[in-house]
């Protein structure tokens, strides 16, 4: 056999095993690939599982606090509640406990509790002040009677009440305006005179009993 054939034939075996290898290598490369998104879309899966199961919980304890404290409310609109008082929490950042201890606060879950002052609902919101809150954020108003609906209602104070959050930093000067009015509270921070604390503390104490009440489920251990 001629050099010329030798090396014809070692070119061919070489230019074979680098195919063989790169073959070889681009399958390893596609099945470790494979594993790799499949094992993240089974994390995503199991993550996404994990949110709604939390989410599923959260709203349990919602509507327990909602059955055991509502008066005149049937099985629908307590469902319509929960949905509205996780939802408006969510957006907002706040605990959904802090909005059900203001309810509590405010009206004692009665849907059509009306204030000597004029406040109505659920969260107790004065119509000039709930008409000004729905213009700005172009919801539709109805007139004073809207605030007898508890989900428009809970979504009027929620937003309110974050609007006067992002005002003072502070949620008790925020929780003190929302119940005697930015005006009032302006006035005393301006004398200097002490804020008023009973409302405050009637919030916080309602929400700690809540959080007492309705604990979290322990997680599972894996």
């Amino acid at each position: 056999m001629s050099f010329r054939n030798i090396k014809r034939i070692g070119i061919g075996i070489l230019l074979t095993l680098c195919v063989g290898l790169a073959i070889a290598g681009a399958v390893q490369f596609f099945a470790l690939k494979y594993l790799l998104e499949d094992n993240f879309q089974k994390r995503v899966a199991l993550w996404e599982q994990s949110q709604k199961i939390a989410e599923m919980e959260e709203k349990l304890q919602i509507f327990r606090v909602i059955n055991d404290f509502q008066s005149g409310f049937n099985q629908k609109e307590k469902g319509v509640l929960t949905s509205v008082i996780y939802d408006e929490s969510k957006k907002y950042g706040f605990d959904p406990f802090l909005i059900l201890a203001l309810i509590l606060s405010e009206s004692s879950f009665k849907k059509y509790q009306e204030s000597e002052m004029g406040a109505q609902g659920l969260l107790q919101i004065k119509p000039s002040l709930a008409s000004d809150l729905a213009q700005r954020m172009d919801w539709e108003w109805k007139g004073e009677f809207t605030l007898f609906d508890p989900a428009f209602n809970i979504k009027l104070g929620a937003l309110h009440l974050f609007k006067l959050f992002l005002k003072y930093k502070d949620l008790k000067k925020a929780l003190v305006a929302y119940n005697m009015g930015e005006n009032a509270l302006q006035l005393r921070l301006e004398s200097g005179e002490p804020l008023p604390t009973y409302f405050v503390k009637k919030v916080l104490k309602n929400y700690q009993n809540l959080k007492n009440k309705y604990p979290k489920a322990p997680a599972n251990e894996s």
